[in-house]
């Protein structure tokens, strides 16, 4: 019996990252010194939005995609909070409504004008207060529409209808500040990491904890749930204080499928998954480089394809959402890269390699679109349904 090296086909295995040219960058942008463990950035197929520098509150850049270059210091802002900004989304069914939340204890839901801000935006269309802390985290429901999560520091999650502008939902299983939330695909369950050291798999409508995980050895910091592969990935520290992440079946998290050491360094690692592509990106907060990796079925579960290197570091990492990429250029990924020193924000464009000129079908199936597939009132009666699917073959040029 001749010895034969495992070798695994992958359409993926040359994709490469390819930074932005100086002139296609944002630059000249006051970005947040704020320490908090968040990306700071939100982006969609229009506008690029980020948490700046300012006194006496918190305030927001929302920036039209096409206008790179330098940003002028007297740029208008989103500048209605009364504490810093630590959070910011963009909708993903309607692209010009962004939510953000801050250490005042509230949330509150801008709608940004067609061609982007001409002056200072003070005014939201709704000022949400339900916390009795600071607001670290927004999370958008992924298939519904106006449904929005908050977590704040006083171990709340918050589901909140914006058709009423009240909350409906109070989640309150967690004995600690949340770190992180995660929708699976249809958004009937909500997965997140806790400095409790624990994670939990919840079912947002009733607040019932289904699944519980203790991590001794895995120190969790982030989490999000694999498209609908019914897993999840986890990123965080070992016991010896070196990055990890691990894997977890989400009916059983008794013990995680992998675990697997990253490396030595002490940044936050931030996990990004595309469903479409079954590829993993990990990037560290303070790292210049972003790894990336491709997830099967089967064991070992994990493939390393390479990673993306550059010498200047990462603060936070805004992600384009499938239907704002570029398809003629075989783009399967774009971040956009805070880099504090320069006051820059980079967009990296990953690249799947081909000759050819056409439509690349295999790398583009039907992805999550930008119509919602229920009401508020049909998911909070129970109701669950798949993202209506697009094809993105429409923005081939």
């Amino acid at each position: 019996m001749s010895w034969r090296p495992q070798y695994r086909s992958s359409k993926f295995r040359n994709v490469y990252g390819k930074a932005a040219s100086r002139e296609h960058c944002f630059d000249g942008v006051p970005i947040t010194k704020n320490v908090h463990d968040n990306h700071f950035c939100a982006v969609n197929a229009r506008f690029l939005a980020i948490v700046t520098e300012s006194a006496g509150g918190g305030s927001f850049l929302v920036i039209p995609l096409e206008q790179t270059g330098r940003i002028e210091p007297n740029y208008p802002k989103v500048c209605g909070h009364q504490g810093n900004v630590l959070d910011i989304k963009w909708n993903p069914f309607i692209e010009n409504i962004i939510a953000s939340c801050s250490e005042d204890t509230s949330v509150r839901i801008w709608e940004i004008p067609e061609g982007g801000l001409k002056r200072n935006m003070t005014e939201a269309v709704l000022e949400l207060y339900g916390h009795s802390r600071r607001v670290g985290i927004v999370e958008w429901h992924p298939t519904t529409n106006n449904i929005l999560l908050s977590a704040g520091y006083d171990y709340k999650v918050l589901i909140w209808n914006l058709d009423v502008g009240e909350p409906v939902k109070m989640i309150d299983c967690h004995t600690d500040v949340i770190l992180c939330m995660s929708f699976n695909a249809d958004g009937s369950l909500l997965a997140n990491t806790c400095k409790d050291k624990k994670l939990r798999v919840v079912e947002p409508r009733s607040g019932r904890v289904l699944q519980e995980a203790s991590c001794k050895n895995h120190r969790v910091n982030r989490v999000v749930f694999l498209g609908s592969t019914k897993r999840l990935l986890t990123t965080g520290v070992s016991r010896w204080n070196t990055r990890q992440i691990a894997l977890w079946d989400q009916e059983d998290l008794s013990m995680p499928l992998i675990e697997e050491e990253i490396d030595g360094l002490s940044g936050l690692l931030f996990p990004f998954y595309d469903a479409d592509t079954h590829m993993l990106y990990l990037a560290g907060k303070g790292d210049g480089n972003i790894r990336y990796y491709e997830i099967g079925s089967e064991k070992p579960y994990l493939s390393y394809l390479m990673e993306f290197r550059s010498p200047a570091p990462q603060k936070g990492l805004g992600v384009m959402p499938k239907h704002g990429l570029d398809v003629s250029a075989c783009e399967v990924f774009r971040f956009y890269k805070l880099i504090t020193l320069k006051g820059l924000i980079e967009p990296i464009s990953m690249i799947v390699p081909r000759r050819s000129e056409t439509y690349q079908e295999d790398i583009y199936p039907m992805t999550p679109g930008t119509e919602p597939a229920l009401t508020p009132d049909e998911w909070l009666s129970g109701v669950n349904r798949d993202p209506i699917l697009m094809s993105l073959k429409e923005g081939y040029k």
